[in-house]
């Protein structure tokens, strides 16, 4: 049952603290959630997080005080998020890079942190020590860790929680592209605008990153141009490998066009014939859980907690295997049929996923744990 949205009479509202990085669209529109739901249930919520991140989100639309903290964990930095938690009854940080700062913010005070484990951080070489050691420290600095998959509760745990928990996380549902003429008449013109006019469209969405797969996501693609009609992939996304991607689909002439950062993802992945995750790791994946709302097949790599997400309701393909993810995608593209089993199979397994009102109770069950009713003198 959730708690009663006023507090108990002589008692003063629960103070939280959100910390947030701003980088990762899980953790924020998680946030947006819980922003709305302890807010609506008498909770008095600040969200710390960069000034793009409440302008993208809108935070103080949901009810909280927004305060601009950067993403930076330098002294100054730290040292605002400190004043803004001094007089918080529990501050919860989502990520780990925000949880960091939230650590050293509230080092030397006895205030409960909570910490969301929302993905996977990667390094490599150096880099990965490093993160371990960081790890590390959040964990046991934490008074509970949430992870959004059962292999980062693990991944908590072997790296010294002492208290680790699955966290029950949910994605607002988007409205159907695919009904009405309207909605139609959008979906035409956005896989216009991407040139998939007659053919195929295969959607992913996610920074150029390393981790992300893009580089086996190409090697794939090479294998579509002797499909019939050829589909377009577009890649919706920003970051480091940007060049070297564009390089590698002028030089070999694939069908892929990178489309930047883009503010209408969610209309492009409803537009999309598939969605592909081809990533080395996933946790619980927005791009998953939105295709899967749109009633879009799914083609993901078997990793994370990618099996635990989807079920049996998409392809999953080894990472790395550029042959399988190939051949995964052209048998769908020949069989509408296995696509529609996949789509109903999709609105059965979303059908399982937490509600919005079950993350923010089982947040507020946690909360309650570790703070003492709040008297006034």
């Amino acid at each position: 049952m959730i708690p009663s949205s006023l507090p108990p009479h002589g008692h003063s509202p629960l103070r939280t603290v959100q910390v947030l990085g701003g980088g990762n669209a899980g953790s924020s529109v998680h946030v947006r959630t819980l922003t709305a739901g302890l807010v609506a249930r008498g909770v008095r919520v600040t969200v710390c997080a960069p000034a793009e991140a409440d302008h993208a989100y809108d935070f103080t639309g949901a009810g909280a005080d927004h305060v601009h903290v950067p993403r930076s964990s330098d002294p100054v930095s730290v040292a605002a998020l400190r004043t803004v938690c001094a007089n918080a009854d529990l501050v919860h940080a989502h990520g780990l890079h925000a949880s960091f700062r939230a650590a050293l913010a509230l080092s030397g005070r006895p205030t409960p942190l909570v910490v969301t484990w929302h993905n996977r951080n990667h390094a490599e070489g150096p880099r990965a020590h490093l993160l371990r050691i960081l790890e590390r420290r959040v964990v046991r600095a934490a008074t509970v860790v949430l992870g959004t998959s059962s292999d980062l509760v693990d991944r908590a745990r072997h790296r010294g929680a002492r208290d680790a928990r699955l966290a029950a996380v949910a994605v607002p549902a988007p409205g159907r592209m695919g009904a009405g003429r309207e909605p139609e008449r959008l979906r035409s013109k956005a896989r216009a605008e991407l040139g998939a006019v007659g053919r195929p469209l295969l959607v992913a969405v996610g920074s150029l990153d390393r981790h992300r797969g893009y580089e086996v996501l190409l090697d794939a693609a090479r294998e579509w141009r002797g499909l019939d009609p050829v589909p377009q992939v577009v890649i919706a996304g920003e970051g480091q490998l940007r060049e070297r991607l564009q390089r590698r689909i002028t030089d070999e002439d694939l069908p892929v066009r990178l489309v930047g950062r883009r503010e209408d993802a969610r209309e492009l992945i409803a537009a999309a014939d598939l969605a592909l995750l081809p990533g080395r790791w996933e946790s619980r994946s927005v791009l998953a859980q939105e295709a899967l709302h749109a009633r879009v097949p799914l083609v993901a790599t078997d990793v994370g907690g990618m099996r635990e997400l989807v079920g049996d309701a998409g392809v999953l393909v080894p990472y790395g295997d550029a042959e399988a993810l190939a051949d995964a995608v052209a048998r769908l593209l020949a069989d509408p049929r296995r696509c529609a089993l996949l789509a109903d199979r999709g609105v059965r397994q979303t059908a399982t996923w937490p509600t919005e009102d079950e993350t923010v109770a089982q947040v507020l069950s946690v909360y309650d744990e570790l703070t003492q009713p709040r008297v006034f003198p």
